[in-house]
């Protein structure tokens, strides 16, 4: 089963990184506020970009990876790999 890397902005215009195997379902739960803590109390506004990685050992380093980037730099990977259309 493929595992993804997703960022999501916030309606605070804030990031927020997971990794999911069905992103649809995950942006969903956190949308109706049974996601992460994180997203509980910074709402989501948009899905900005998903990656397709091999396995959830993959995508938890890409996952890390990507978190110890600068917000500008992470909107710099968002541009490069953005969510398909109807992806939520």
């Amino acid at each position: 089963m493929p595992w993804f890397l997703y960022v999501i902005e916030c309606q605070d215009g804030s990031l927020y990184t997971g990794i999911a195997t069905d992103v649809a379902r995950r942006y969903a739960e956190h949308a109706s506020g049974r996601g992460a803590r994180y997203t509980r109390s910074h709402p989501p506004a948009t899905l900005l970009a998903v990656l397709p990685c091999a396995d959830r050992s993959e995508a938890l380093k890409q996952e890390y990876r990507l978190k110890q980037l600068s917000p500008a730099q992470k909107r710099a990977f968002c541009a490069k790999h953005p969510a398909p259309v109807g992806t939520v």
